[in-house]
């Protein structure tokens, strides 16, 4: 290990934070970093410790093989209201896209998401998450058994519907249209909901 402890720390940490709810494995960090795994698990375990401090907000934890970042239980009711603070609700375009596709799709997997989409969704996925518009509703068919993911009750409330079947009903699609047209569809009458709504 070239770099000090302290720099390959930082450099975990950045993985992780940029990984999100979906966490790295030690073999995953051990390539990344180009190192064995058993100087990755000394790196672990330091950072670990670190976070152990009363003055963190922010814990490392280990799940099924799967190391990731996560906030302290003790703050989820301060998180919560973060979350229904109306100052804060607003979405950037990419979560709305995503929040778009997984309601008119759901259940749907991250892959399938940013089929559509065409760009990497994990970040607006985590966001939407974070947000309690959407939730892990189950796992796929098949090799790796992928997370599906749905709305969620406070989704319906955000948005002012009963159920989901409010949302308007988008056409067929059409056999000449390119995935990237159904794309903007979906964007274009959800946005059009989101005003009528509001």
């Amino acid at each position: 290990m070239s770099l000090g402890i302290i720099k390959w720390k930082s450099i975990v940490e950045a993985l992780l934070f940029a990984a999100g709810d979906e966490g790295l494995t030690i073999k995953q960090l051990s390539t990344v970093l180009d190192q064995d795994e058993l100087a990755v698990k000394e790196i672990i375990s330091e950072l670990s410790a670190d976070y152990q401090d009363n003055d963190r907000g922010i814990v490392l934890v280990e799940i099924a093989n799967m190391y990731q970042l996560t906030t302290k239980k003790e703050h989820a009711d301060y998180l919560k209201k973060l979350v229904e603070t109306p100052a804060n609700t607003s979405l950037s375009q990419a979560a709305l896209e995503t929040l778009a596709i997984i309601a008119y799709r759901q259940p749907i997997t991250r892959v399938e998401i940013e089929e559509v989409r065409g760009v990497k969704t994990e970040r607006p996925l985590h966001t939407l998450v974070s947000k309690v518009l959407v939730k892990e509703i189950g796992r796929a068919e098949g090799t790796g058994r992928a997370i599906l993911y749905g709305t969620t009750k406070e989704f319906l409330e955000y948005f002012g519907l009963k159920t989901i079947k409010e949302l308007p009903a988008l056409p067929e699609k059409m056999e000449d249209e390119s995935f990237q047209e159904e794309a903007d569809l979906f964007f274009e009458k959800f946005n059009e909901t989101l005003e009528d709504i509001k």
